[in-house]
């Protein structure tokens, strides 16, 4: 009899292995699976805490402003007690207080600015102003006003301008302000508020320099007016000394005006006459003073 051999049937012990192996290995996965689950759960649970955590902030925060806006609009600790009025020279405090609007015991916070410098600026003296809140009850106006650097002839009395051309007011008399003759601007534009012609304010320019001019040689406080109808023949008045000066243009205007002091001051103030210094000095003109006879 020939006996056949056959292969010999694979390891039990490693079948059974392979089971376990495979039973662990779909446990661990399934383990991950719950973990991660739980992970994103856990993610979702801590951004929905912070997310009404963060709700609840500021809603607490809000609540806070709020009560403290209701208390700041409602305390008397907040009323007005006091304006500060700063840096006026013309315009009394009193005048401003009543421009601003501004109460005595309305609140600190119930007005804005704006409208304050809006209401302030009607009055043309009123250049700028600074408005602070000083708590609990102090507000403070700080003002930069225009100066009455010049006046104008205007029906029976006189109208102040600044050195920009803004006219400033209405009066009857000069005030000791230096008198601008030879403005074209219409009359009925010669109201406060308003500023002067183009042409009249190329006219104030020669006007202010020769001003300045006169300051820088200590003799601006003796001129009373200056014409500036013709601007090739400036003239400069010194009604005090009973003089006048004629300036020719408005070129070479610091040798002019040093000529124009020293015959002022050689002069006797009982010698009216004319002074003048509209010649061309490169070409030896020599500035010389006539009597009035």
């Amino acid at each position: 009899m020939r006996i056949i051999m056959r292969n010999p049937p694979k390891n039990v012990e490693d079948d059974i292995e392979s089971a376990i192996s495979m039973v662990n290995r779909s446990r661990q996965n399934e383990i991950n699976r719950n973990k991660k689950i739980q992970e994103q759960q856990n993610k979702k649970s801590s951004k929905k805490r912070k997310k009404i955590n963060k709700i609840i902030k500021w809603t607490s925060i809000a609540a806070i402003i709020i009560i403290g806006v209701i208390f700041t609009f409602t305390s008397p600790l907040f009323n007005i007690k006091e304006i500060k009025v700063e840096n006026n020279q013309i315009l009394s405090a009193e005048k401003i207080v009543s421009l601003s609007g501004l109460k005595k015991d309305q609140n600190i916070f119930r007005f804005l600015k704006a409208d304050v410098e809006t209401h302030l600026k009607e009055d043309p003296y009123v250049e700028s102003v600074e408005i602070s809140r000083e708590l609990p009850s102090t507000v403070k106006l700080k003002v930069k006003e225009r100066n009455r650097d010049f006046c104008i002839k205007f029906l029976n009395g006189y109208a102040f301008i600044n050195n920009q051309g803004y006219i400033l007011e209405i009066t009857e008399d000069t005030a000791g302000v230096k008198v601008l003759e030879g403005i074209e601007t219409p009359e009925e534009n010669i109201q406060p508020g308003n500023r002067l012609d183009k042409k009249d304010l190329k006219k104030l320019e020669i006007a202010i320099q020769i001003i300045k001019v006169a300051k820088e040689n200590e003799i601006s406080e003796k001129i009373t007016g200056i014409d500036i109808s013709d601007k090739t023949q400036y003239i400069i008045h010194f009604a005090n000394d009973k003089k006048d000066a004629y300036l020719g243009d408005g070129s070479n205007l610091n040798t002019k005006i040093l000529y124009i002091k020293e015959i002022v001051e050689k002069y006797e103030v009982d010698k009216e006459g004319t002074i003048y210094v509209d010649g061309d000095f490169s070409n030896k003109f020599k500035a010389y003073f006539r009597e009035k006879v």
